[in-house]
């Protein structure tokens, strides 16, 4: 029989210590947490930080409260000068236009007198073949039946979160594109987008957010006009360009339409600048025949080119 410990346990016995949660549970707190805050119950803060504090707090407020109106100030500074500048640009732009128009009415003027005049100078199946050309590539103003295509940007979206305005969907230069293109397929003979006439030298492109056509600008509503046979309104309908747009107006609200019109009147193009190669001149010619194998010659003098269709073509 073993003798009793000092603290009268027999060593044998078994003794229960508290697990981990149950000490956990039980004491949250680190003991050293809690001797830090019994010690600042204990010792009183300052008197010397009770007095900075407050004024510390208050002279953060009022710099950062500066700062704020000197940013405010400075924007409203300069909110003129940007408001001049953008009212003075959209002064020059609309000058421009004005001055682009009158320029253009004035050589519609001089185009029908040099037709006049050689029409006069001309026999009259000379003159009729050269109209009838000048149809055909875009360069003589035409009349006849045909069909409008109409596309407009969808109606100003809210966004769903903030209400804000979302922006409207828009109409790409690449639905113009595809119209056009679609319309030339369907046997179009003449086409043009609001007012300016396509040839085979034409552009439809962007700028950021406007549609270029032949480098000036065009807005929506978009009205793509043809002059064509009587089976164009039909074979345009199905067309692949004419089911995605309306599969596209049908899901972003886009506006498209088609319509048949009698009388369509299509302005002429104004006239393209073709450029000319010429043969280059060699400061050492080779003799005739003794040339080196795989070289090509020149074309021949005044052979004319012309910048391919991007988009406006047939």
């Amino acid at each position: 029989m073993s003798a009793p410990t000092r603290e009268g346990r027999d060593p044998s016995a078994r003794v229960y210590e508290p697990d981990f949660l149950t000490e956990l549970f039980r004491n949250p707190l680190d003991p050293g947490y809690a001797d830090a805050a019994a010690r600042r119950q204990r010792v009183p803060l300052s008197r010397l930080r009770r007095l900075l504090g407050r004024p510390v707090s208050l002279v953060v407020i009022v710099a950062i409260g500066f700062l704020f109106a000197v940013a405010y100030r400075e924007t409203m500074a300069e909110e003129p000068g940007r408001a001049k500048a953008r009212a003075g640009l959209i002064s020059e732009i609309k000058q421009r236009e004005a001055e682009t128009d009158r320029l253009t009415a004035r050589a519609d003027q001089l185009r029908e007198e040099v037709s006049r005049q050689r029409d006069a100078a001309l026999s009259g199946s000379q003159a009729s073949r050269l109209r009838n050309l000048e149809a055909g590539t875009g360069l003589g103003r035409v009349r006849g039946d045909g069909v409008v295509v109409r596309l407009a940007d969808a109606a100003q979206d809210k966004d769903a979160v903030t209400g804000a305005d979302a922006g409207p969907s828009r109409v790409l230069y690449s639905d113009l594109q595809k119209v056009a293109n679609a319309l030339w397929g369907a046997g179009a003979e003449a086409v043009a987008i609001n007012g300016q006439r396509l040839t085979a030298t034409s552009t439809i492109r962007s700028a950021g957010e406007a549609i270029l056509v032949d480098y000036r600008p065009v807005t929506s509503p978009y009205e793509v006009s043809a002059i064509g046979p009587g089976s164009m309104r039909d074979r345009f309908d199905g067309s692949r360009a004419a089911s995605l747009m309306r599969e596209v107006a049908k899901s972003t609200g886009l506006s498209f339409g088609v319509k048949n019109a009698d009388n369509l009147t299509l302005p002429a193009a104004p006239q393209p600048r073709l450029r000319y190669a010429e043969p280059s001149v060699s400061p050492s010619p080779s003799p005739s025949g003794s040339g080196v194998a795989g070289s090509t010659s020149p074309g021949p003098s005044g052979s004319r080119t012309s910048p391919s269709p991007s988009g406006g073509g047939r």
